[in-house]
């Protein structure tokens, strides 16, 4: 008996899926739950296994435009096991089934056993931080210096004077974040109004109970969970950069939400991805950074939802922890607004507690886009006034 495998459909509206490459050989026996291949799609990325033990006969290359639904191989049910393998358990240590599929091409890369590597994730899964750690301590202890070397493929540079050229193919995830881009750019009367705002109580605070919160929540309190509850104070205070703009010419309407659903950018290595913490206004510190931490772990292992990338009303990206000292964030369509974060920079400014007097501070710029059909400059204005009010004065944040 043949049992075919179909694309499975990662989410509405997606079509096609790229299938990155088979990490088993056709006509290889497979046992059921062994991961097969890696589809992407413009919003994630997701694992196909094998939905029964048979042998497997590869029916579509690796490639894009593979339709969603389509068979791409079959397992042939009939076929016997190979007796030829009595070292099937230690095999079995080694196979993906316990191994995310980032982690397992990392290890291939760098020449790793993953049997022999502890995994750190669910039910003692091998995740790609795992590999990276069994790769860099041998670095350390030897001369073997290839070990050190970043987990991703990276080009070694060109010879001086080199004028080769290469292209290399935009990945579903890139082609769609540039395609949202371009959109927001065309459609939207995009503006950017900028402010700074003094980190020093925040920062105090963060130092002070830094280490009881971490003790009590399991998670480090960050600067991000800070400004995710001041743009949710200052959302629900100025709703019209909380809301859509829906529908085209005489059907053009505002869209208000009555919930503020904050996405949060979150860099991979296949782009950026933004997944959202739905009610943030009713979220605790604690809440959000553990949801924010999860999320970071699982974007980079490629485990995101659909769900969980969509339906956001307003964005925080902080190109701050790249070391960004200004920028002018793009819109993510449907949104009215984006809140740039960027990098703290002792300058000397104004003392707040002696007027007249130059202090050092710890200052950060931020940087509001918003769609200015639906959101006057005096809201934007006002909206980046009340995130540095809460951030200047954090106390402010439990009221």
């Amino acid at each position: 008996m043949a049992v075919d495998i179909t694309i499975p459909s990662p989410g509405e509206s997606i079509t096609e899926v790229s299938l990155s490459g088979w990490l088993k050989d056709d006509g290889t026996y497979v046992e059921k739950d062994d991961l097969l291949a890696e589809i992407e799609s413009d919003k994630a990325t997701l694992e196909l296994r094998a939905p029964a033990a048979g042998t497997l006969k590869i029916g579509t290359k690796k490639g894009d435009g593979i339709k969603v639904g389509a068979v791409v191989a079959s397992i042939d049910t009939n076929a016997a096991k190979p007796k030829s393998a009595p070292a099937a358990p230690a095999a079995k240590a080694e196979e993906p089934a316990r191994v995310s599929g980032v982690a397992k091409k990392v290890a291939a890369e760098k020449g790793v056993d993953t049997a022999s590597i502890p995994g750190t994730g669910p039910s003692g899964r091998v995740m790609k931080d795992d590999v990276l750690a069994a790769t860099t301590k041998p670095a350390a202890a030897t001369e073997t210096k290839p070990a050190a070397k970043p987990a991703a493929p990276v080009v070694p540079p060109a010879p001086v004077g080199s004028r080769g050229v290469r292209r290399e193919k935009m990945t579903k995830l890139r082609q769609k974040i540039a395609e949202r881009l371009v959109h927001a750019q065309h459609t939207a009367a995009m503006l950017t109004t900028f402010n700074e705002c003094d980190m020093t109580e925040v920062m105090r605070l963060r130092s002070e109970h830094k280490d009881a919160f971490e003790k009590q929540h399991g998670v480090g309190l960050g600067f991000m969970s800070f400004f995710v509850k001041a743009a949710a104070s200052a959302l629900r205070k100025y709703p019209r950069v909380n809301a859509y703009v829906a529908g085209t010419g005489a059907d053009m309407e505002i869209e208000h939400h009555d919930y503020c659903d904050i996405a949060v950018a979150v860099g991979t290595e296949k782009g950026l991805v933004v997944p959202v913490l739905r009610n943030a206004e009713s979220l605790s510190f604690a809440g959000i950074e553990s949801t924010i931490k999860d999320f970071a772990v699982r974007a980079r292992d490629g485990k995101l939802t659909v769900d969980e990338m969509t339906g956001g009303t307003f964005t925080i990206s902080n190109g701050g922890v790249y070391g960004s000292l200004m920028s002018t964030p793009i819109l993510n369509p449907p949104q009215s607004a984006i809140l740039g974060m960027h990098a703290i920079k002792k300058r000397a400014i104004e003392d707040p507690r002696n007027p007249g007097q130059i202090a050092l501070r710890p200052m950060m710029y931020l940087a509001l886009s918003y769609d200015h059909r639906i959101i006057d400059g005096a809201e934007a204005v006002g909206f980046l006034v009340h995130i540095k009010d809460m951030i200047e004065k954090p106390e402010r944040l439990l009221f």
